[in-house]
C-alpha cells in the first residue's frame, strides 16, 4: 500500500452538473452589457471550463480589445446570480451521478471537486442538489490558477491525503484532460458533457468506454484512462 488516500477530483459543468443553458444566458447577457453580439452557443460550450476571464477573451469578435474583458466578465456574473436568486439558473445532474459517487465511497475514494466556476457558484450548485458536505476539497478558479494549468489537481491532493498515483481526474473536456497529464494523475473522460469524445481525448487516448451502470460496477479496477458513455 502507498500510504495516500485515492481520490476521484470531479469536474462540475459538463460533467456533475448541466449547466450549459445558465452558462450560456449569462454570457450573452454579459457581452450585451457591452454593446456586443453574443457568441454562439457552441462557441460557449468549447470554453466552459476554464476561468471566466480566459473563457471571455476566447470568444471576444475580432476587433474588440482585451479591455472589454472586466465589463463583461461583471455583468456574466451578475447576470448568473440573478437568475439563480429568482430560480432561472437550472444546473441538473446528470442522471446516475449520485449513485455513481455512492459506489466511488463505497470502493474507497475521498471525492474532491476542480472547476472554472468561482467558489460561490460551486457552492449554491451542491446546495441545490442535497451535495454540500459530500466533497472533501473544493477547489475553483477564483482561488488557484483555473485549467488546464495542474495548480487545482496538485491542491486537492493535498488537501486529500492523495498523491497523482491515486489520483484520477474526471471530466468533459480537453481542459480537464490537459489538468491531469500536467498534475501526473489518471485521466476519464465522460462523453455527456461539452467537448465531443474526440476533442476531450486530444491530450490523452482513451482506453475503453463504457456506462454509468458498468462504471459503478467496475470502479474499483479504473485504468489509466476511461471513457463514460451516459446511460
Amino acid at each position: 500500500m502507498s500510504g495516500f488516500n485515492r481520490l476521484a477530483l470531479f469536474d462540475c459543468d459538463g460533467t456533475l452538473v448541466d449547466s450549459q443553458h445558465a452558462i450560456i444566458a449569462a454570457m450573452a447577457a454579459g457581452f450585451a452589457a457591452q454593446g456586443l453580439a453574443p457568441p454562439q452557443d457552441e462557441a460557449v460550450r468549447r470554453q466552459v471550463g476554464l476561468s471566466l476571464d480566459v473563457a471571455i477573451l476566447g470568444l471576444l469578435p475580432e476587433g474588440v480589445g482585451p479591455g472589454a474583458v472586466a465589463g463583461i466578465a461583471a455583468a456574466y456574473k451578475a447576470a448568473f446570480f440573478e437568475n439563480r436568486e429568482r430560480g432561472g439558473a437550472v444546473e441538473p445532474l446528470y442522471p446516475g451521478l449520485v449513485p455513481a459517487l455512492d459506489a466511488l465511497e463505497a470502493a474507497g475514494f475521498l471525492l474532491g471537486i476542480a472547476t472554472g466556476k468561482s467558489h460561490r457558484g460551486l457552492v449554491a450548485t451542491l446546495e441545490q442538489h442535497g451535495l454540500s458536505g459530500r466533497f472533501l476539497t473544493l477547489q475553483t478558479a477564483d482561488r488557484a490558477a483555473g485549467k488546464p494549468a495542474p495548480d487545482m489537481a496538485l491542491r486537492a491532493m493535498a488537501e486529500a491525503g492523495a498523491d497523482p498515483a491515486t489520483t484520477v481526474v474526471i471530466g468533459d473536456t480537453s481542459y480537464d484532460m490537459m489538468m491531469a497529464r500536467a498534475a501526473g494523475a489518471a485521466a476519464l473522460g465522460v462523453a455527456w458533457g461539452y467537448h465531443a469524445p474526440k476533442i476531450c481525448w486530444r491530450p490523452v487516448p482513451p482506453a475503453f468506454a463504457m456506462t454509468m451502470p458498468r462504471f459503478r460496477r467496475r470502479w474499483p479496477r479504473w485504468s489509466r484512462c476511461e471513457v463514460l458513455d451516459a446511460v
